[in-house]
């Protein structure tokens, strides 16, 4: 091309004739199917774009749509010549100050969904220019072209991607630098969606959008919360090993700092008047309405269902009004990726410290859900991971022990959708909450509550203790490692007098007794329970009393451990008259087991106050009747010599009397506690040892009557 140099001054006339009799006619041969045309035509708009240069802009749109065409045309002369229009046609862009950005933009939006290779490059080509004119500030502009440009960051062409790539990190660097007039709203659900998809590239370039967009806008990405949640959580189960790991560490970090944003503030329950109420869009309006917007990400029960509808808030209303945070969305994506049983430990960590963190920041709020999220808590015990136990154990507890949750009724959910059934937080009615006020028991009730539990404590005792019972396993696995956390976390003589409370009623005399004796094992062998132990020894206050009585209705479940309560509390002679009545009860293999495992357990340092009142055997004449009573009770075995060759060592009372001794009046044993009515406690035990007798039997009927039937 060898255009003239000088040419006459175009005047407003020619200007605008230029479209109709030039411009027009010329880009109606691009579409031409002959090659030479074409290359023709390119040639003739280039000089025609040279002569006019800035007169050209007002027909831009239609030169750049044609121009779009031409960067994939298959003719290389034709693409060469386009490319020489195309650089020409910027440099006059560059130059000038009235280049019309808002006509221009809708036309961006629609082309940048091409995808063509070569008029992908030719956009984001466009786009580097436009973003490096001072005058131009395509930022306004971003959320209508965003979606667009990290799918063309997906292209298969590795120079095309990094194209995309630099004008991304311009488009970064100049939000950093301005965040006050950056649009963060309009972009959020954009980023949510390609923070899911399966390009490693694309999820990580949008979880650092990400990252700067929770980090610089603060509280104005609160309103998407759960579309953030729903593609942060999964990516923090991402294996370190692996290339992806990278989105893990800012996935992290979009995570911490998302949490930060909840503050006690958000604990207030006042509603928004209806004018100031947000809004909560349809999934149609989270991207630009163009063909080929991204789909979400990638197929997962949870994703699939938070993608975009849940967690979009118009931008206009956002502004308008102060953000308020709202914990339904919130919520249903922390429950639904607990529930998930194929979703990372890593992830299932997360969103139990973010159920933490909101009952700690927006305890009021979130007791509106407690009865949805209680089931799945329960059932999260069952985790095969000790630190998700941990944590979950430490949500249940903050449950249980949080003042928010001490009325009754926590108050109507905030959605439809998280109404579930209350089915797992039965509570017994109050004429069973308590012990039995009998005679016995003088005026002592065995009563759960206490000024630092709520009404959810008891709730969760019952429902720990029917999970026990119905998962044996976990019983056997996990029990005393998840109720040894509990009584660090919460009240340890509140847990042992709630559970004690609630299996005095338990139907089933046989999970009841392993129940009493998992509680007995962690009692005397824990060291997390030692001040309990101390506040058992002497039974000098009232409380001791109390939780002693209460205690000791359940483990009558379990005659073996009733006898190791009574050894713990220092009642010698009410333990021997229990070994007494063991003759009565039916021997078996378990029994003589408990009673070896009771021996072994006098050998340790718990009871070393025991073991040194065998030397004052003349204070302590029923603790040496009730060591006797086990030995006669056990076989020839291991046990029975442990225990023969300690009381072996128990010394002549008479060799160990000295001067002063005998001077000095008797000391009697320790005396009985007046509160404890020991003769009414001796008849439950009895009364509840022939319930167990009474089920054992009738279940052996049971069987034989079945084999009978078999033989018949």
């Amino acid at each position: 091309m060898n255009p003239e140099k000088d040419f006459a001054p175009l005047t407003p006339n020619i200007v605008r004739a230029l479209n109709d009799k030039l411009i027009e006619p010329v880009l109606t041969c691009f579409n031409d199917a002959d090659s030479r045309l074409r290359y023709y035509a390119c040639e003739a708009l280039y000089n025609i774009v040279k002569v006019a240069r800035g007169a050209v802009l007002p027909h831009f749109n239609v030169l750049f749509d044609g121009l779009s065409k031409l960067a994939a045309d298959p003719d290389p002369n034709v693409k060469s010549g386009s490319e020489l229009l195309d650089r020409l046609l910027k440099d006059i862009v560059t130059e000038s100050n009235k280049f019309d950005l808002v006509s221009f933009i809708p036309l961006l939006r629609e082309r940048i969904y091409s995808n063509n290779q070569y008029a992908r490059q030719f956009i984001i080509s466009w786009i580097l220019v436009l973003e490096s004119v001072p005058d131009i500030n395509l930022l306004d502009y971003l959320p209508e072209i965003l979606d667009g440009l990290f799918q063309i960051l997906g292209d298969n062409g590795k120079e095309i991607r990094k194209m995309c790539e630099v004008v991304l990190g311009e488009f970064l660097k100049e939000i950093k630098k301005n965040p006050s007039s950056v649009k963060f709203a309009e972009m959020a659900n954009i980023l949510v969606i390609h923070c899911q998809t399966t390009d490693d590239l694309i999820q990580l370039t949008a979880m650092c959008w990400m990252r700067e967009f929770i980090q610089l806008a603060g509280r104005v990405m609160l309103p998407y919360s759960s579309g953030i949640l729903t593609a942060v959580l999964p990516c923090l189960a991402y294996d370190d090993r692996k290339k992806n790991s990278g989105i893990k560490e800012v996935a992290n970090v979009c995570n911490q700092s998302l949490m930060k944003l909840v503050t006690p503030e958000d604990d207030e329950l006042d509603e928004l008047r209806p004018g100031q109420r947000q809004a909560e869009p349809t999934p149609d309006d989270a991207l630009p309405k163009q063909e080929g917007t991204a789909s979400g990400g990638p197929d997962g029960s949870c994703d699939s269902s938070f993608s975009s509808g849940i967690s979009v808030f118009t931008a206009a209303s956002t502004e308008r009004a102060p953000v308020t945070l709202h914990l339904d969305g919130i919520v249903q994506v922390l429950n639904c990726h607990l529930s998930d049983t194929a979703i990372g430990m890593m992830t299932r960590i997360a969103v139990l410290k973010w159920l933490y963190h909101l009952y700690i920041k927006t305890p009021r709020k979130m007791f509106r859900h407690t009865d949805s999220l209680f089931p799945i808590l329960l059932q999260t015990l069952s985790d095969e991971s000790d630190e998700v136990i941990l944590k979950d154990l430490e949500v249940l507890a903050e449950i249980a022990s949080s003042p928010a949750g001490q009325t009754d009724d926590p108050g109507p959910l905030d959605g439809p959708d998280l109404q579930a059934s209350h089915s797992e937080l039965q509570v017994p009615t109050p004429g069973r909450a308590g012990l039995p006020n009998t005679s016995g028991t003088k005026g002592l009730e065995c009563s759960p509550s206490t000024p630092t539990m709520n009404s959810y404590f008891y709730k969760f005792m019952i429902n720990l203790l029917k999970r026990f019972s119905s998962e044996r396993k976990l019983l056997e696995v996990r029990g005393p490692f998840i109720i040894r956390q509990l009584c660090l976390l919460l009240n340890a003589e509140n847990i042992f007098h709630s559970m004690a409370d609630i299996l005095l009623r338990e139907e089933d005399p046989k999970f009841a007794s392993t129940m009493v004796h998992a509680l007995n094992t962690i009692l005397l062998t824990s060291t997390e329970l030692f001040q309990l132990r101390n506040q058992l020894k002497d039974l000098k206050t009232l409380e001791s009393q109390n939780l002693f009585c209460c205690l000791y209705r359940s483990w009558c479940h379990n005659p073996v451990t009733t006898v190791s309560l009574c050894f713990l509390t220092q009642n010698y002679r009410h333990a021997y008259d229990l070994i007494q009545k063991f003759g009565d009860l039916e021997v078996t293999v378990d029994f003589l087991a408990e009673v070896d495992k009771l021996v072994q357990l006098i050998e340790c340092p718990i009871f070393t106050y025991l073991r040194l009142q065998l030397l004052d055997v003349k204070n302590n004449p029923y603790l040496i009747k009730a060591l006797y009573g086990l030995l006669m009770l056990l076989p020839q075995s291991s046990a029975f010599q442990l225990l023969s060759h300690r009381l072996q060592c128990v010394p002549n009372p008479e060799l160990l009397q000295t001067e002063d001794s005998l001077k000095a009046a008797p000391k009697s044993q320790k005396a009985d506690s007046p509160s404890i009515d020991y003769a009414e406690l001796l008849q439950h035990f009895e009364k509840v040892q022939n319930k167990h007798l009474e089920v054992r039997h009738q279940r052996s009927g049971r069987g034989d009557h079945l084999d009978r039937r078999v033989v018949l």
